[in-house]
């Protein structure tokens, strides 16, 4: 039998990578192409789109009811306002990829010369004409498209539709990113479509879901199946918490075990090891995760995320907008409006602080004795000597002004762990605060985050209440609240930082920071 490995690079191949049946992640689009149905399926990036429709395009051709393919217009990318240009390229990538993934008795018998804007129409009109079954078309990347060449190769599909399944494809989807209304076409001030119109066939639009626990415990068996590397229970739930099935952190955090960490099959895959795994991951930041520091950046994104990460109420968005982030898989909707995982949990405020860690210089280590054992109490006198000399200046790095200050707190921390220990972080939209836990060796840090802005109370009471139950999760008795005053008309940082204890409700010791 051949060697089977975990996937992170590209659509699976079921000969080298473990994975899914497709039909399981989407069964009813079985019942949508037997009634002859167009129809849209959107996911986040490397959530599996391509592998699942390659599979099940695959799967149908096998049955012999239908000639099934997956193919991609990312080739007409590059000549958005390029009509006849961008439909060579993308018929050329076609006639390749019909040649490897069909066999030649159900591939086009000829590729028919037409106008500029109908040859995708004319070709796939001949193809279904002259084929000896219905055929069924996945196109891949067609949010990639944009402009004029978009529009047209929507138009064509639309204008074809009634002459299914005798003259035209009996089925096509057009998976992608987005849904139909957010393909990007400048035009008006816009840069989408806003509108379902060019497309206003399809029956339904579909998001690839996440893999759900059951899901994720059957592709790690498949490993232990095919090497006997068993996964603990706990392993496999925690590797389902701390990805929310998402298929990309799923195969990752198994790849960075199974190939990296405990390559030989004897050693069993544990929670600590799924850990390691996920902080590896986390500061590694490979291009999957990489990928999220371009979206943050989207004016649409930001609204949405800069409150989210502030722990404030969501301000009045568009409806579309809220559903841009959850097609973007940036965040969930199950319960409220949040990050879509922890680990997303986690990398979204380091991309954000990233320009700010760069742009710190040295800091003398001095929270770390001579054994390099961690000193909180030195971490405080390094924290506000940093605070008071570099907080103010560096407010300006962020792009995120609302949270300027936790993410400037968050690029000191994230210095003081430097690979050697963990910063975790709790937030949630309306809670009004955000929560840190630093992790050094044997010490456990609780913290958390408020803000005092104009016309609001001092939040000081609140937030020790608030700490109380926080710091009784990690069952700890100290913990730290920092709160940013951000009231109008203030002296500089530098003079208004201060710090006092304080009792909470529970009768804790609480360090309070203002400033």
């Amino acid at each position: 039998m051949m060697k089977k490995w975990f996937n992170t690079a590209g659509p699976c191949q079921a000969d080298i990578h473990y994975m899914l049946p497709a039909s399981d992640r989407l069964p009813e689009l079985v019942d949508l192409i037997d009634q002859r149905n167009y129809f849209v399926i959107h996911a986040p990036r490397q959530t599996g789109k391509t592998t699942a429709m390659m599979a099940l395009a695959q799967e149908l051709t096998a049955s012999g009811r239908y000639t099934s393919v997956m193919l991609s217009l990312e080739v007409g990318a590059v000549f958005s306002d390029d009509v006849g240009a961008a439909e060579l390229a993308i018929l050329d990538e076609w006639k390749q990829s019909i040649r490897f993934r069909l066999p030649k008795e159900l591939q086009p018998q000829q590729w028919l010369e037409a106008d500029a804007g109908a040859r995708i129409g004319t070709n796939l009109s001949n193809w279904a004409e002259q084929s000896s079954r219905p055929l069924v078309v996945f196109l891949d990347e067609i949010d990639a498209l944009s402009n004029e060449t978009l529009i047209s190769v929507l138009r064509q599909l639309r204008s074809g539709f009634p002459n299914r399944p005798q003259g035209f494809p009996q089925s096509v989807a057009l998976v992608g990113m987005r849904d139909v209304r957010d393909y990007k076409y400048a035009s008006g001030g816009s840069d989408r479509l806003n509108t379902s119109s060019p497309f206003n066939i399809k029956v339904r639009s579909f998001t690839l879901s996440n893999f759900n626990l059951e899901e994720v415990r059957n592709l790690y068996k498949q490993h232990t199946a095919a090497t006997g590397q068993i996964f603990t229970e706990d392993a496999i739930k925690l590797a389902f918490h701390l990805t929310q099935g998402q298929p990309w952190l799923v195969n990752a955090i198994a790849k960075e075990i199974t190939e990296y960490i405990a390559k030989d099959p004897a050693i069993p895959i544990t929670v600590e090891l799924v850990n390691q795994a996920k902080e590896i991951l986390i500061q590694r930041q490979d291009t999957h995760l990489d990928s999220l520091a371009e979206r943050l950046r989207d004016e649409r994104v930001k609204a949405i995320i800069q409150p989210i990460l502030a722990g404030q109420e969501l301000p009045d968005v568009p409806q579309d907008d809220v559903r841009y982030v959850l097609d973007l898989g940036l965040c969930s909707n199950e319960n409220g409006l949040a990050i879509a995982n922890p680990i997303y949990q986690e990398v979204l405020p380091r991309v954000l602080a990233y320009v700010t860690t760069a742009s710190m210089g040295y800091i003398q280590p001095i929270w770390l004795s001579e054994q390099g054992e961690f000193l909180p109490e030195r971490l405080l006198e390094a924290f506000l000597e940093f605070w008071r000399q570099h907080g103010e200046p560096l407010f300006k790095s962020t792009p995120y002004p609302e949270i300027a200050p936790h993410l400037v707190m968050m690029a000191f921390l994230h210095r003081v762990v430097n690979g050697k220990g963990t910063l975790e972080r709790e937030y949630a939209i309306g809670s009004g605060r955000m929560d840190l836990c630093l992790r050094y060796g044997k010490v456990t840090l609780g913290m958390e985050l408020k803000v005092w802005r104009d016309r609001k109370p001092d939040p000081l009471n609140q937030g020790l209440k608030q700490l109380d139950k926080y710091l009784s999760g990690l069952n700890l008795d100290t913990g730290w609240l920092v709160i940013f005053d951000r009231r109008e008309q203030l002296p500089m940082l530098s003079d208004r930082t201060t710090t006092e204890i304080a009792i909470s409700p529970a009768g804790r010791n609480i360090t309070v920071i203002r400033g």
